[in-house]
């Protein structure tokens, strides 16, 4: 069972709910004895104080925050490094960590991938940085086991940073944030809400962490309960999860598009430390006796099934029980909302194919990445498919230990026979069944996998191509149940299994033959090897006085995640070249894009070069004219660009490609109902973008034009609503929004993008 509470709470000492009301202060009052505001009782959360001992800014309204150490993989840190050399980068002022686990396997380009990864080594050894190298870990199991430390903050550019169970206030972000803290700057947000979540009661037995996570992520989605919020777990059902089970649920905490996490440590997370040898980084963290939730989310884990996310999104989720008991229905429900998802047409996409013999039979397994692959969830599946095989048909099964030391240990107790003996494959510590650059299934194949995400496309099939596999997610526990059926949807609890639950010994050895640490040993005398695939960014113009928007793309699906905005996969490997990689842009979306962008771009290439324009576009000659009847207009002095319009913009990842591609195709704007993730707007805004708000009928097609008088000047009087006009409706007005900038936001909008920004 899960409530969600309708009003802010109070918690008071740890255990008592008290709904806000006229009367709940004083209520709280007589309990404690003590004299309490809600003011007062705001600070009383966890994450109030990790967030005031990390703000410089003075005022716990608007945040500036200094984060204690940062993280990358390897399709961002290029990038990062790269934007934070252009901007005088000179050494990594904190402990800056370059892991390699997404490019790892993927073949596409020849030697790129692996130049990408000794231009990681060579900059860690130059600015003074740690270097993973592939195969070793994925990037959020080596921060659980080597970086995290309770009270602390941990930015990364991956969107699952997330070490909040260890009591690290981890944060997902795009690279341009990261690069601010390489140049001592602060990452500057209004204090966000913080939301409750309460958990009671005992896991019943065969549910694991990916059945809580789905359960949460079903109720808080949809209605962003906790959009943009710091989600702080609290409860007396903490002290019955293991610390493996609350990193399972706490990954996923991503997924409800909160900002970041943090729990309730205790002993279990002490010994956490202890394991991992690093005694001294654990920190009792939990809320005064009075802590005041601006939301609460109740969790009754007794009450928690297996749980399957269907396709394509993991809030889409039903038990497993009432999958079974419902195919042909759910089935076919799942169907018409998929139809939104790929645009009601191009593809052929079914399900119910899928019933045999009155059972769903799914053609792959896969326990995988920072959410399926820690060790708990592997022996968990081991004990279950024990004495069983997969099978000699379609269905397959691989597992993914997220590190080496836990593959090591795996191998020592005996685990990963055990697996290969039931036909089951274990590869390296890899990101690729979670991003679609390993283990794609065959067309109109279904996946089912413990990792994050289940996007369209997200498992690596193209739509564009004729291609469509879909992914459900599901716990470790019930793929394994259904490996042992061979195929057949089951749910871990129909299984009678006996869990070992093995002692976990952490070995660090292999770390310390193969990590280069170079923290505090920055040497300027190493040259940064450049592969010939890592190409510096083009340069960007600063925002002119007025601006022309060509609208070259209008989603209207509910969602558009920024695998679609710029798929993932194979094309990761392009990552290191702006100009490669944009070439990508919404190809899985909307394949016409990249060369109506273009078209568009000519016009501005020529107008930066002093050349004929209309040469390069003979569609501004009647643009022009038509705004001339009610403006004066200088073609010389005004910015063409294009803009793309979705509803909602940006969930998932917090690759800032999602962004900087489009910027790089000379787009100058996103118009949008709302955007999924404080993250895509940041990474907009970073790349000199105009993060525009429409919230009615839209008065413009794919294809018209659109001007902005005085953008500039808007811009600069902070003004947060900006007449518009839609040239080829008769100059028709309308007004779009930009929402709250802060003041360096704005300027880095006017400059053009953050580049420029810091260049001055």
């Amino acid at each position: 069972m899960i409530k969600l509470y309708d009003k802010g709470v109070y918690l008071v000492n740890q255990r008592e709910i008290i709904e806000d009301s006229p009367e709940a202060i004083k209520l709280v009052q007589e309990k404690t004895g003590i004299s309490w505001t809600k003011e007062n009782a705001k600070q009383g959360t966890m994450a109030f104080g990790i967030l005031e001992s990390h703000n410089e800014s003075g005022n716990m309204e608007h945040l500036n925050i200094k984060f204690d150490k940062l993280i990358s993989h390897d399709i961002t840190f290029v990038g990062i490094i790269q934007t934070a050399r252009a901007s005088g980068l000179e050494k990594f002022p904190i402990p800056y960590i370059l892991t390699n686990c997404h490019n790892s396997l993927c073949a596409v380009g020849g030697t790129i991938n692996e130049d990408d990864h000794m231009f990681g080594l060579s900059c860690a050894k130059r600015y003074g940085g740690v270097y993973v190298p592939p195969h070793q870990a994925v990037i959020h199991q080596y921060a659980r086991e080597m970086l995290a430390a309770g009270g602390k903050m941990i930015l990364g550019s991956d969107s699952h940073t997330r070490y909040g169970a260890l009591g690290t206030m981890a944060i997902g972000e795009g690279g341009p944030e990261l690069v601010k803290q390489l140049l001592q700057k602060t990452y500057d947000i209004k204090m966000p809400e913080v939301v409750g979540v309460y958990l009671t009661g005992s896991p019943r037995k065969g549910v694991g962490p990916q059945d809580v996570a789905l359960a949460i992520i079903g109720k808080v989605f949809a209605n962003g309960y906790v959009n943009n919020k710091v989600m702080e777990f609290v409860g007396d059902g903490i002290k019955n999860l293991s610390v493996d089970f609350r990193i399972g649920i706490d990954v996923m905490t991503t997924e409800t598009t909160c900002l970041s996490s943090i729990w309730v440590t205790d002993d279990a997370v002490k010994e956490y430390y202890d394991i991992h040898h690093r005694s001294m980084d654990y920190k009792e963290l939990k809320p005064q006796e009075v802590a005041y939730y601006d939301g609460m989310v109740y969790v009754d884990l007794s009450e928690i099934k297996p749980m399957i996310a269907m396709p394509f999104h993991p809030s889409n989720v039903y038990t497993i029980e009432e999958l079974n008991a419902n195919l042909e229905d759910i089935l076919y429900e799942v169907e018409k909302k998929a139809k939104i998802s790929l645009d009601n047409n191009h593809i052929d996409f079914t399900l119910r194919d899928k019933i045999r013999n009155g059972r769903l039979y799914v053609e792959q397994g896969s326990i995988a990445g920072c959410a399926g692959g820690g060790f708990e969830n592997i022996v968990d599946a081991a004990d279950i498919l024990s004495g069983k095989y997969i099978g000699n048909d379609e269905f397959s099964l691989s597992i993914y230990p997220a590190s080496q030391p836990i593959f090591m240990e795996l191998v020592k107790n005996g685990t990963i026979a055990k697996l290969m003996e039931t036909g089951a494959t274990i590869r390296t510590a890899f990101c690729g069944p979670c991003f679609g650059a390993g283990d794609v299934p065959a067309n109109k194949g279904l996946s089912i996998r413990h990792t994050t995400r289940n996007f369209p496309n997200r498992e690596g099939s193209k739509i564009t191509n004729g291609q469509i596999a879909s992914v459900a997610l599901m716990d470790a526990r019930s793929i394994a149940a259904t490996a042992a059926n061979q195929g057949y949807l089951t749910s871990a609890e129909d299984m009678d299994v006996n869990f070992g639950k093995p002692k976990y010994y952490f070995d660090r050895k292999i770390y310390d033959n193969r990590v280069y640490d170079g923290i505090g040993k920055a040497d300027p005398t190493v040259e940064v090897k450049f592969g010939p695939g890592i190409v510096d960014w083009p340069e960007m113009s600063a925002l002119s006085e007025d601006l022309i928007l060509k609208v070259v793309s209008v989603i209207h699906d509910p969602v558009t995640t920024t695998d679609e905005l710029i798929p993932s996969g194979e094309t990761s490997s392009y990552r290191s070249n702006p100009l490669a990689l944009a070439e990508f842009t919404l190809s899985r979306k909307d394949p016409a894009y990249v060369g109506r962008a273009k078209a568009v771009q000519k016009a501005e290439k020529a107008r930066i070069a002093g050349e004929d324009i209309l040469a390069a576009n003979g569609e501004l000659a009647e643009v022009y004219e038509k705004i001339s009847t009610k403006f004066t207009i200088d073609p010389k002095v005004t910015q063409i660009g294009s803009t793309i319009y979705a509803v909602k913009p940006g969930d998932g990842s917090a690759r800032e490609q999602a962004a900087s591609c489009q910027k790089v195709l000379g787009g100058f704007a996103n118009i949008a109902k709302e955007y999924a993730t404080k993250r895509y707007r940041s990474n907009l805004i970073n790349w000199g973008m105009l993060p525009f708000l429409f919230d009615d009928e839209l008065p413009f097609d794919n294809g018209d034009y659109i001007f902005i008088k005085d953008i500039r000047e808007a811009i600069t009087k902070k003004e947060t609503e900006i007449k518009a006009y839609v040239v080829n409706k008769d100059m028709k007005e309308f007004t779009l929004k930009m929402g709250e900038l802060t003041d360096t936001e704005r300027e880095i909008i006017l400059k053009g993008c953050l580049i420029n920004y810091y260049r001055g």
